[in-house]
């Protein structure tokens, strides 16, 4: 495994960003019951944690996007990694909510923008695409072109990749689940058993573990 995926992987176990408990799977928004949860948003309290962040995205914004014009935060996770990665690169910042607002202007995206600026979007997680691809659809809708989307975290799920390939939308994350149970095993985190449940949830999490 890629080094700076272990390390990202290690800082957010550490910090309980992201927790594993086969034995009492987490019920998510979606009715799914899962072995594994994550909160991306606990890593904003922690500054060493934030700042490695932040510097691997503009590391990879910098080698792999050089002409990127601006960065979008999808709302709410990546608003603050999105403003701080802007800050970092000197580049605009503007972030897309899941819906238009129900008054006042009614924006979607917040902020300044032009038609064909080039965007890089930020996101903390990424589970079956399905909310992170609605920003890209929002941000080319307004008539931006979007060079690719960056995430701390991604379940790796079948569905999340056929997804991005359908919106032509470069995924690439700065860890990701494979990493991540890894990690947990080297360090006594987890069992063998829980290590095969943890396969066996990703393989279905939809049919995992119904009453």
């Amino acid at each position: 495994m890629k080094e700076n995926e272990k390390e990202i992987a290690q800082l957010l176990l550490q910090i309980n960003a992201i927790k594993l408990n086969p034995a009492k799977p987490y019920k998510w928004a979606s009715g799914w019951k899962s072995p594994i949860y994550c909160d991306n948003r606990k890593t904003l309290s922690y500054p060493h944690v934030r700042r490695k962040i932040y510097e691997a995205f503009a590391d990879i914004i910098t080698k792999k996007y050089p002409e990127a014009e601006g960065i979008a935060g999808v709302a709410t996770g990546a608003i603050a990694h999105g403003a701080l990665v802007a800050e970092k690169l000197k580049l605009p910042f503007i972030y897309i909510r899941s819906s238009s607002k129900g008054h006042g202007l009614e924006n979607q995206i917040e902020g300044e923008y032009v038609p064909q600026q080039r965007f890089v979007v930020i996101e903390d997680l990424v589970s079956t695409g399905g909310s992170s691809l609605k920003a890209v659809e929002a941000l080319r809708s307004a008539g931006c072109r979007v060079l690719g989307m960056i995430a701390i975290f991604t379940y790796g799920f079948p569905m999340a990749v056929d997804n991005f390939l359908k919106a032509g939308c470069e995924l690439e994350t700065l860890s990701n689940y494979e990493t991540l149970i890894g990690v947990a095993s080297e360090t006594g985190y987890i069992t063998n058993q829980d290590m095969d449940t943890l396969k066996i949830w990703r393989k279905a999490p939809d049919r995992w573990n119904k009453d």
